[in-house]
């Protein structure tokens, strides 16, 4: 299905609704005014559609494990300019931007670079009053241990899914779009950087599917562009979507499936996308999403 993204690690699962309080300042109390406030757009079914959009950890491990590329350290994030990170603009995309690196360690059962990512990832969302939700201890254990690596994924995804409900609860809409926009930014530089090594026509067609999540995300940027930040961001995107849109992407109907969820039978209309993306195409994403991308760890 085209909607679905094929790296999207284990942060990815989406802290929906990070939010801020007004007239205080942008430090590590979460509070950051120059943002301005905001729910979830009205269509609380498109970032929806967005977070149901990413694709599981194991399909991207998969994808990896199946192309045989080797680790390669130089392609994550620097780590060593955390602090900064210190508004809540900032951290929210950190957040995004350094969970689609820790499911790249988990893959590659980094488990010595896996703890730093943690403590990273906690101390940003400790920054926006969502860190209650990592059960740090239990984290640490796992992540030093290789015969866990199963269960550290397993927790880190649940203390992601309980952020996304708690945040999503609170009616705190701005952040949210940043932190998917992290992970989203993230996931695609890691990608092309992948292509890179292994150019393959699967590599290239997910690269390609992106233009749907894009577009999605654009719409719910664009309900915050009166702040100045958010202006910014989407004037950078707006490059890479005039690259995207030049990408073609056509549907093919599939036979319905029938399904059991929550007990009862449904039908799932199945459908195959075909996409059509050339090597100049991805030369031009790739060149785009690298600036973009740089221009958030650097800051």
């Amino acid at each position: 299905m085209v909607r679905k993204l094929f790296y999207l690690f284990i942060g990815i699962l989406l802290l929906a609704a990070c939010g801020l309080h007004k007239n205080q300042r942008g430090d590590d109390s979460g509070v950051d005014t120059s943002l301005v406030e905001g729910p979830l757009p009205d269509d609380g079914k498109l970032i929806n559609d967005v977070i149901q959009s990413f694709s599981s950890p194991v399909e991207m491990a998969a994808l990896l494990k199946d192309l045989k590329v080797p680790y390669n350290s130089k392609i994550l994030c620097r780590t060593d300019n955390v602090d900064d990170y210190n508004t809540n603009f900032k951290k929210a995309l950190g957040i995004g931007v350094f969970s689609v690196d820790l499911g790249y360690l988990n893959i590659y059962n980094k488990s010595s670079s896996i703890m730093g990512q943690i403590t990273i990832i906690k101390r940003l969302a400790d920054g926006i009053q969502v860190g209650q939700f990592f059960d740090f201890t239990t984290l640490k254990r796992l992540a030093t241990s290789n015969e866990n690596l199963d269960s550290l994924m397993f927790l880190s995804v649940n203390s992601f899914n309980q952020m996304d409900n708690y945040l999503r609860e609170s009616n705190r809409g701005n952040l949210s779009a940043l932190i998917i926009t992290g992970m989203w930014i993230e996931g695609l530089y890691l990608a092309t950087e992948v292509y890179k090594e292994k150019t393959t026509p699967e590599l290239s067609e997910r690269i390609g599917e992106q233009k749907i999540i894009l577009d999605d995300m654009m719409v719910i940027l664009k309900n915050y562009k009166n702040d100045k930040n958010f202006a910014l961001l989407i004037q950078e995107l707006e490059e890479i979507k005039a690259v995207f849109d030049e990408v073609k992407i056509t549907y093919e109907a599939g036979n319905p499936e029938t399904v059991e969820k929550d007990g009862m039978l449904i039908i799932v209309q199945n459908e195959k996308s075909n996409v059509k993306i050339t090597p100049e195409q991805i030369k031009n994403i790739t060149a785009k999403i690298e600036k973009i991308r740089n221009k958030i760890i650097e800051l």
